[in-house]
């Protein structure tokens, strides 16, 4: 199985972006720890960061041609701004699990709001870098419960 992982504007920056609210992680050692994990769940992990919408819903688009299986997604702030986004995801019918580090609802009012959220099967956020992990953990047990079906 293929996973995608897609990760939104700004976090190239993580560790060193506002590290009190995004950890000290690196987006390159998340994707690291991510890759030695899907492995070990017979996964292989692709991942794509990107700053432009557009590129993020082609990704997204593309996802079946590629054989992608699922995605864990952190859509960043577009969580909150693109219809574009959500409606790729409808589009695509994988299944989705988007992921914030930080706890989006104990913060800015706006943030407690995700446009992407419905069209996912599940939301994981608060945990800093380990919610990638259990997203990642979560999709893979939705996606071999689905296979035994």
């Amino acid at each position: 199985m293929k996973i995608l992982l897609i990760n939104g504007p700004n976090l190239q920056l993580l560790g060193f972006r506002e590290p009190g609210i995004y950890g000290r992680d690196t987006l390159e050692s998340i994707v690291s720890h991510l890759r030695e994990l899907a492995a070990g769940f017979g996964c292989e992990l692709i991942d794509f960061q990107s700053n432009h919408e557009g590129e993020i819903v082609d990704r997204i688009g593309n996802s079946i041609s590629e054989g992608i299986s699922g995605i864990v997604m952190n859509p960043a702030a577009y969580t909150h701004t693109s219809v574009a986004i959500r409606d790729a995801i409808a589009a695509v019918k994988l299944p989705v699990v988007e992921v914030h580090l930080s706890n989006v609802h104990a913060r800015e009012e706006f943030r407690s709001r995700s446009l992407t959220a419905p069209v996912c099967i599940g939301v994981v956020a608060g945990f800093g870098a380990d919610s990638y992990e259990l997203a990642l953990r979560a999709l893979c047990s939705h996606l071999k419960k689905r296979n035994q079906q």
